[in-house]
């Protein structure tokens, strides 16, 4: 038989909802989350958009919502999971159990919270004259592409009562797991200040870095932030797609490659930069500011609920969830996924070193390269 095939193939329900939704969608390879276009969307009740960038992979995608001065946003309820980033503004977020009890938290400029699956919450602008703008990380791609049904995903009255966390973790408090350099944890709600929470040395990543990873509402939301010292800078490396990177403090740039490209994308950081390396992209990240430099990344597949094989071995757990866990670091001549600093391409350190003169920052790398390199 032959003909036109008339049936409704290749569907992504997510992206025919959010065209059902009137959303504005952004596209392209970065974005900076301030200055990005909004409008109305009415299951909300505040100005919005969607972020589809390049690298978002199959499972995440990110939401910008600008709350007017003395605004808030409709009761929400979803199965969705999302991780909430403060761009401007204050403002305080209320969460509603399903025994009535409530949770409720002040934020600020840099906080970042999770909203406990399916609780209804609502976010509220604490000032009279300046909006406030969010950013929402989230699965809802995973999620309808998984359900299909809208009032499935909008509209379950189950309460997942283990994921809504101790009291304390709405305040600002957390519990601390050591685990090991890359992959030390904080476990909590809600971050009051991204800026100044203390992070644990990662000297594996290189450049005297530091981070933290999170489980946030013990999510499927994966979570961690990163600081660089001033001058320098961290090794490259490479994973999945997904990740949704935001400068949250100094200023630099990231260069990103695939394997085998004759230069690089350089994108520069300002507070409010995203971004999500494409998949298997290599890309690092630069500070030439006169201070630290954070960056904060979201995506799907948490530390503790990695989701699948490619995540778990980028996170460093085992296939079977033991506390066993293999090296994150490794190099690329050992079949890993990160660039030696004495492997990496020729251009990169001459470019750094021009962009900290430039800024009047004294670069801080000779250090951390072999001892040949460093006399070269």
């Amino acid at each position: 038989m032959s003909g036109q095939v008339t049936g409704r193939v290749g569907i992504d329900p997510y992206l025919e909802w959010v065209k059902k939704e009137g959303l504005v969608v952004h596209e392209g390879y970065f974005a900076y989350l301030k200055e990005v276009e909004t409008k109305l969307w009415p299951r909300v009740g505040v100005n919005a958009c969607a972020c589809h960038l390049k690298g978002r992979g199959d499972f995440a995608n990110l939401f910008v919502f600008d709350i007017p001065p003395g605004g808030s946003t409709l009761p929400q309820r979803h199965i969705y999971e999302e991780v909430i980033y403060v761009l401007e503004g204050t403002g305080s977020t209320q969460i509603e159990l399903a025994n009535g009890e409530k949770r409720s938290f002040e934020w600020g400029e840099r906080s970042m919270f999770a909203i406990p699956l399916n609780a209804k919450y609502r976010h509220f602008n604490g000032s009279g004259r300046q909006r406030a703008l969010l950013s929402s990380s989230t699965d809802l791609p995973l999620k309808m592409n998984i359900f299909y049904d809208e009032s499935f995903i909008f509209n379950t009255d189950h309460e997942f009562s283990n994921r809504i966390g101790k009291e304390n973790y709405y305040s600002g408090e957390g519990d601390l797991v050591m685990i090991r350099p890359g992959n030390n944890l904080w476990e909590t709600n809600f971050v009051p200040d991204l800026d100044s929470i203390e992070l644990k040395p990662w000297g594996e990543r290189g450049g005297g870095s530091t981070n933290i990873m999170f489980v946030l509402a013990d999510g499927l939301m994966h979570a961690h932030i990163s600081e660089m010292p001033v001058g320098t800078y961290k090794k490259a490396h490479k994973h999945g797609p997904g990740l949704h990177v935001m400068c949250v403090s100094g200023s630099g740039y990231s260069l990103l490659w695939h394997e085998g490209d004759p230069d690089f994308t350089r994108i520069d950081w300002k507070h409010g930069l995203m971004f999500p390396p494409a998949d298997q992209q290599f890309h690092q990240h630069f500070n030439t500011s006169q201070r630290p430099a954070r960056y904060f990344a979201t995506g799907v597949g948490s530390l503790r609920y990695p989701l699948t094989q490619q995540m778990r071995r980028a996170s460093g757990t085992t296939a079977d969830g033991a506390s066993k866990l293999v090296a994150v670091s490794t190099s690329t001549k050992l079949g890993g996924d990160q660039v030696e600093y004495e492997d990496q391409d020729e251009r990169i350190q001459p470019m750094f070193v021009q962009s900290c003169e430039k800024n009047g920052v004294k670069q801080d790398m000779d250090r951390f390269f072999l001892k040949k390199v460093a006399a070269e």
